[in-house]
């Protein structure tokens, strides 16, 4: 039967307290806070996160389709699937597509999944699901959005998770989008929103998909689905029968924030993390309509504990110290550039030409004296063997900070740009910009790992590359 093979999560390191954001337009303070992508971080770059969480152990030639699914892609006309697909390594005959425009799209990428598998078509399909959206300043949007992503690997050979069963409704409501040309979400009056949209659309789908499968409430271990918040949760909750405290998953609000296409498919990770053998879970998204799913966890559920996940990233994290480094991160307001020259625009024949040795973090290994290299070279720089090397991949592998030095002077969105040096376990060397740190932190022989950022961006050309960053819990 198909269903969740692997499971993965990423939360960014940096967090923003509502109260900053409250102090900082003099309302009134909320508790809780929010996770915030770092200046050099986007949907991909995220959910190339959260895929490489979810693929450890995983033999990455496996891997048949990779569907991307997020309301925030960097680009509106270029696939995104396939930049994440190359950072990942995938094979080239992976099928890729993007799946938009609604918060179930990652859940709708799950039913897309589901059909190919079961036809044939492909045997293990990984689903990355990112989001990093907008709400104007001053606004309940701004409060409540946080930025996150999550991966699934679906097939039908050791599953974690079995899907026994799915319902579907679509539902044309306005009450939540975004134009093409709008950088912040938009919404209706919010108690047309809740009644007329979520509050009666979930309900019906999860009621006519209990009596699809002939289930009760009583039968689920856990209850997983969206909602904007922690009242709209409750609220539902309760109609359907569910024990918000020993049933329904807690919605991650005042640790994370909602997190838009991948907030759904996230908390079922939560659930996942914490499930065992035998349990059955109900899952479902919402927007524009509901996705539902049946899952029953296998015994194979305690394969897949060494995750970072949702626990582990949770774990792991920095408050920023003010409002005002977030509104330049995201360059909501103007700031005075530095005076340097213009950075020049990326060229699209070079990103070509380097997308296995720059979006992969490809290397080489020698065939002779076995030492890997960092760029590829065509003469060994120990053993002089000439044009006698194998590939070799540097994106999965720890190192240890070998020196590092803080530019004050180069034009940067988070000064000082750290510069480093990183020698990697097993050999190789690689110099390269550290991120998520702390200037005063950086110590000399530190454990770091290789993370998948966005260097800058020039001419409309986005220019992904590799960055270190300390080693998380």
């Amino acid at each position: 039967m198909v269903g969740i093979t692997s499971y993965g999560a990423y939360i960014p390191f940096y967090r923003l307290s509502r109260a900053r954001i409250s102090e900082a337009w003099g309302g009134r303070a909320l508790p809780g806070e929010k996770a915030v992508a770092n200046y050099d971080e986007d949907s991909i770059t995220m959910a190339v996160a959260a895929a490489m969480d979810c693929l450890t152990g995983v033999d990455i030639q496996t891997i048949d389709s990779l569907y991307f699914a997020s309301t925030t892609s960097a680009y509106k006309e270029k696939q995104a699937s396939a930049t994440v697909a190359t950072a990942l390594d995938l094979r080239r005959e992976t099928f890729t597509a993007d799946f938009s425009g609604s918060l179930r799209a990652g859940t709708n990428a799950i039913r897309a999944a589901m059909d190919s598998i079961s036809s044939g078509s492909a045997r293990n399909v990984l689903i990355c699901a990112a989001d990093m959206r907008l709400g104007l300043p001053m606004g309940e949007k701004e409060l409540s959005f946080g930025d996150g992503a999550v991966a699934l690997l679906l097939g039908s050979e050791r599953v974690i998770a079995t899907i026994e069963g799915s319902y579907t409704i679509s539902d044309e409501i306005i009450d939540i989008w975004r134009l093409d040309k709008d950088t912040f979400v938009r919404s209706w009056e919010d108690r047309f929103i809740r009644e007329k949209g979520y509050a009666s659309i979930i309900p019906e789908a999860i009621t006519n998909a209990l009596e699809k499968y002939s289930l009760t409430a009583k039968e689920f271990s856990k209850v997983v689905f969206y909602a904007r918040d922690p009242r709209d949760l409750a609220t539902v909750a309760r109609e359907l029968g569910f024990d918000i405290k020993a049933q329904v998953q807690d919605l991650l609000y005042d640790t994370v924030g909602n997190t838009g296409t991948a907030l759904a498919p996230m908390l079922l990770v939560a659930a996942l993390e914490e499930a065992k053998a035998g349990d059955r879970i109900l899952f479902a998204s919402y927007g524009d309509g509901c996705d539902v799913y049946v899952l029953k966890v296998t015994p194979e559920i305690e394969n897949a504990r060494d995750r970072r996940g949702v626990k582990g990233h949770l774990a792991a994290k920095e408050m920023l110290a003010s409002y005002q480094k977030y509104m330049r991160w995201r360059e909501i307001i103007p700031v005075e550039p530095a005076a340097r020259p213009p950075l020049e625009q990326p060229s699209a024949v070079a990103l070509w030409r380097d997308r296995k040795g720059g979006l992969a973090l490809h290397g080489v290994k020698c065939k002779q004296c076995g030492t890997p290299q960092y760029p590829p070279q065509r003469v060994c720089m120990k053993c002089q063997a000439k044009d006698d090397f194998e590939d070799y991949s540097f994106a999965d592998r720890k190192g240890v900070l070998f020196t590092f030095s803080h530019d004050n002077l180069a034009a940067s969105i988070d000064p000082p740009t750290t510069v480093a040096v990183v020698d990697f376990e097993g050999g190789g060397r690689i110099v390269c910009d550290m991120t998520d740190r702390g200037p005063q932190q950086i110590k000399v022989g530190m454990s770091v790992e290789m993370t998948f950022r966005k260097i800058y961006e020039v001419g409309g050309i986005p220019n992904y590359w590799w960055k270190c960053r300390p080693v998380r819990c």
